[in-house]
């Protein structure tokens, strides 16, 4: 019997207890990614909550259907079906075709995944391949009255749609035309949403299908309706994304869904906060593109970036520069010293039952509150420096939070120097001298040859200086 678990539902603007459809089993849709271009650090904040969502469910008992798209068509360059393609956009941009840009950042995403340590989602669907299911869905809509054609294009009318903007909260009656959307002429109300573009949108289209209303490609909310019923049915109990979803995508999905199926789609709407520089919110568009591999190459464990992500609640802005993450390095660091530390102590010790027991009640109580994973971090430390327990029951405690935190406990161990030859000896000898005498141009020259030989240089704040072994990446 699952343990009782409770989360916050964007649909009620409160933390509810979570009742599955199904009894110990979740349905989990999650929006993926645009395989335009590399995920920067913001995007990567949505699928870390989400894998933590994963992880608590899972440790409360459920079997977990993890479904997740891959957008490699149909995404414009604004939610509100103005703009380019940003497939096409990217395509353009390195001389590629578009399904050579989609694995190639699919990839990418992927190996940022693996570092961070997130779950790879059950299924993984990607929508181009399923196109004519889209097809189908819009053929339903517009065979119930409640998608029209016109300028060549198919709208879904969201004016036949009563419950349309309960999920976002929106005043309808006081939404002017033009206001929230460009103007389309072609729309009969502003808050119609594109299902189907032809050729009278994009005449240099690269990806296009047939279908009954001409040759052209399925809008972007379109897509998640489509294949998560296809994996999951007509009910979920769960879907996710970031905030920035809630008011065009994720309202737009819900109501196309419930005007074809008749009945309510999903249970429980789950948004995250941005993760924001210190001058504002990260995006691609303001060249701000911190990448996972941004952070390897600058020496940092991107666990470490994992480690700060659980520092503050999924539902709060996070707020990032260096400087906070050499902090969440720190910590990191320090966690992963004292888990090196006790797996040298604990095979001498028996694990107490009761004592553990009370460590996984605590860690539960926090994480089954609505994802608390700051809190959890403090019933970890708690364990972690508490004199009364013995290394083999903080370490079995340890490694029994890690299912939810994925600090990857179990991998953790104790490294082995590598030897440095002379010539990068050599290096660093003259780096500290140019640096001591504030020549930063040959400091700078330096590292960068270092980078070169395969190393990344860090300067630590105490003067000491950290070499690490440069990973790179796609």
């Amino acid at each position: 019997m699952p343990e009782s678990v409770r989360l916050y539902n964007t649909f009620t603007r409160s933390v509810d207890p979570f009742q599955p459809i199904y009894a110990g089993e979740v349905r989990m849709y999650c929006c993926g990614p645009t395989v335009y271009s590399y995920a920067h650090l913001g995007n990567m904040r949505a699928y870390l909550f989400e894998d933590v969502l994963h992880r608590t469910l899972e440790k409360a008992g459920y079997q977990v259907k993890h479904v997740m798209n891959v957008t490699d068509v149909g995404h414009l360059t604004s939610d509100s079906d103005e703009g380019d393609d940003k497939m096409l956009k990217a395509a353009e941009r390195e001389q590629k075709g578009v399904l050579e840009i989609a694995k190639k950042y699919e990839n990418a995403f992927f190996e940022d995944c693996t570092a961070l340590n997130i779950k790879r989602p059950t299924i993984v669907c990607r929508a181009t391949e399923h196109v004519q299911d889209m097809i189908d869905f819009v053929k339903d809509l517009q065979d119930q009255g409640y998608a029209y054609v016109a300028g060549g294009n198919v709208y879904f009318d969201t004016s036949k749609y009563k419950g349309y903007g309960e999920l976002a909260r929106l005043d309808l009656e006081n939404l002017q035309h033009g206001k929230r959307v460009d103007t389309d002429p072609n729309k009969r109300n502003p808050t119609d949403f594109v299902l189907w573009f032809t050729d009278s949108k994009f005449e240099n289209q690269i990806l296009r299908w047939d279908s009954p209303w001409g040759v052209g490609y399925p809008g972007w909310h379109i897509e998640c309706s489509t294949m998560s019923m296809k994996y999951l049915g007509e009910r979920i109990d769960i879907h996710c994304g970031g905030v920035d979803h809630i008011p065009v995508h994720h309202e737009n999905e819900r109501c196309q869904s419930e005007a074809r199926i008749g009945h309510k789609w999903v249970n429980v709407w789950m948004h995250n906060e941005f993760l924001n520089m210190l001058d504002g919110k990260m995006s691609k568009s303001k060249g701000d593109t911190l990448r996972v591999q941004t952070l390897i190459d600058k020496g940092y464990n991107p666990l470490a970036f994992r480690y700060l992500f659980l520092t503050t609640h999924y539902r709060f802005v996070q707020k990032f520069s260096f400087e906070i993450l050499d902090s969440a390095q720190a910590a990191y660091n320090n966690f992963r010293n004292k888990i090196i530390e006790l797996k040298k102590n604990a095979p001498a010790f028996t694990v107490r039952a009761e004592a553990l027991e009370e460590t996984k009640k605590q860690f539960n109580a926090c994480v089954f509150n609505d994802l608390n994973t700051s809190q959890a971090l403090v019933v970890m430390w708690n364990c972690l420096k508490d004199e009364g327990l013995n290394p083999a029951t903080k370490l079995a405690a340890v490694q029994d939070m890690d299912q939810v935190l994925g600090l990857g406990v179990d991998a953790i161990q104790e490294e082995k120097a590598q030897p440095v030859d002379a010539q990068v000896e050599d290096l660093l000898k003259k780096r500290k001298q140019a640096r001591e005498a504030k020549d930063w141009a040959a400091a700078d020259q330096i590292r960068d040859a270092l980078a070169a030989l395969g190393y990344v240089v860090k300067d630590l704040p105490n003067g000491e200086t950290q070499l690490m072994t440069l990973t790179k990446r796609s």
